[in-house]
Parts: C-alpha cells; sequence; structure tokens
C-alpha cells in the first residue's frame, strides 16, 4: 500500500454484486460482433448466456468463449443500487413495463457511481487531507443523486455533474502525484498506442485519458501515475509498478497484459489471464 493511502479505494456499495442485480449489464447494453463480443447484441436483448437466476451461464470461461470484453467491465456497484433501490427489488422480468425504464437509468447510474468512486478513493489519501472537506461535500452531492427517483434518474444530465467533481479530482491528484518528487510527466490524453516505453520513468506521471492500447510498459515504473480514463487494453505492464497508481481501475487491468512480477496497488485482484 502507497505510504499515502489511508485505506483501500473501494466500499462495499461500489463493488458489482451480481447476485443482487437483475443482470442488466447482460441486457440494457449493446455491443457488436468483435475480438471482445462473441455475437452482435442490440440495447434492451438479453445476452444470450444471461440464465433465469439473472447469472452469467459463462462465467468462468468468458475469454475463452469470445466474450473477453465482459471482463472488462464494472459497474461499480450500479447494478444492484438499480435493481434493489430504485426499482425496489422487482426486476424486469416480474414487471417488463419496467424494463425499459430500468435500461435507461442503469447507464446513468454507472456513471455516478463510477464518480463516487473516484471521490471515494481520493478521500482515502493522507496527501489529500487538505480537501477532505470539499471531497466529503461532493461524496454526499452525488449520493444523494443516486437516491433520485428512475424518473429523476432517467432524464438526468451526468456531464455537468462530471465537469462540476472535475477539478477537485485533479486537485486531489496534484497533492497525491507532488510526492513523486521532480516535476511529473504529463502524457493526459496523449496517443500512445503500441508505444515503446519498456523500462520508462513514469513515476507520478499524469496518464489521465492516454491511449496506451497494446503499448510495451514492460518495467516501467507508473507509480502514483494517475491512471483515470487511461485505456490499457492489450498494454503489457509485465514486471510494471503500478504501486499507489491513482485512479486505477480493476477493469483496466483486465484489459492489459501482465505477470507475477507485476506490481499492483493493495486492493487489487492479479487477473488470471496474466503469465505466471
Amino acid at each position: 500500500m502507497s505510504e499515502n493511502r489511508q485505506a483501500a479505494p473501494h466500499h462495499d456499495e461500489l463493488l458489482g454484486d451480481c447476485a443482487r442485480c437483475f443482470g442488466l449489464c447482460c441486457v440494457a447494453l449493446p455491443f457488436a460482433k468483435s475480438s471482445g463480443f462473441a455475437v452482435d447484441k442490440s440495447a434492451g436483448d438479453p445476452c444470450r448466456n444471461l440464465q433465469d437466476d439473472f447469472r452469467c451461464g459463462i462465467h468462468t470461461g468468458l475469454r475463452e468463449r469470445g466474450f473477453s470484453g465482459c471482463t472488462v467491465y464494472d459497474c461499480f456497484g450500479a447494478g444492484q443500487k438499480v435493481s434493489q433501490v430504485t426499482f425496489g427489488g422487482v426486476s424486469w422480468r416480474e414487471a417488463p413495463d419496467t424494463a425499459r425504464r430500468m435500461y435507461e437509468v442503469f447507464p446513468v447510474m454507472r456513471q455516478l457511481h463510477e464518480l463516487l468512486h473516484y471521490l471515494s478513493e481520493a478521500r482515502s489519501l493522507d496527501a489529500t487531507r487538505p480537501l477532505h472537506g470539499e471531497l466529503d461535500r461532493a461524496l454526499a452531492r452525488v449520493g444523494r443523486l443516486t437516491d433520485a427517483s428512475a424518473a429523476e434518474l432517467e432524464t438526468l444530465d451526468v456531464g455537468p455533474v462530471r465537469a462540476e467533481i472535475n477539478p477537485l479530482l485533479l486537485k486531489s491528484s496534484a497533492l497525491v502525484r507532488a510526492a513523486a518528487g521532480g516535476k511529473p510527466k504529463s502524457r493526459r490524453g496523449a496517443d500512445l498506442i503500441g508505444a515503446r516505453l519498456r523500462g520508462a520513468k513514469l513515476r507520478g506521471a499524469d496518464l489521465r485519458g492516454a491511449l496506451l492500447i497494446a503499448a510495451d510498459l514492460t518495467g516501467a515504473d507508473l507509480s502514483l501515475a494517475d491512471m483515470i480514463g487511461a485505456d490499457l487494453r492489450d498494454a503489457d505492464l509485465s514486471g510494471a509498478d503500478l504501486t499507489g497508481a491513482l485512479f486505477l481501475t480493476q477493469p483496466q487491468l483486465n484489459a492489459a497484459r501482465g505477470d507475477a512480477a507485476t506490481r499492483l496497488p493493495e486492493g487489487f485482484t492479479r487477473p488470471a489471464h496474466w503469465a505466471r
């Protein structure tokens, strides 16, 4: 664990709990036949692998069956919030007339829960202590939005909420990355697709929104780097150091490649498909 990190970044309510969800990501969201999905599926159509109990019938073999895209998705707990709170535990199968609204609400809730995830992580850090009051207020504000009615959530524009929260996350990032010393590199939004970054010194770097698809990050120092929105699909993280990486998510790791020597922040799971 980073010396600046007070506690694990995740709260239970921000972790997906498929047992309490109505399979919303398997129904509400569309996907196109590609390297990540074996078939096409329209929004609102249940995935062919969705069972009567709302569980995935091929969950343990998603990659092998051509559904690796499912392994890099995380609702941040939005699924069970919509299922059990917004719609009171009544599924779209039990009340088909609620299905359309439920499918509209789910992506909105997912965005709000993602914001809560990032705010919660920022609030857990000692380095952000000067901002804890602001972070607490932001958490409360976004939390209240998640408790709105289905009708309110259906019409909610999350864009302005993100615009309000983003400066606070940026200030949090700056405080954390200052511990890296020197002048941290900025690669925000950079096109680094396929880049050769083996052994790169990116400690404390700003990698927000960077396109690192298939980049060679073998042995790179990514400690204390801001990883929010960085696209790590098929990036090679073998032997890389991600200790204290900020705003990193499990789906980002699931989309990448790595090995037993990759150093992860506490609270993350080494993906099963990584080299041992």
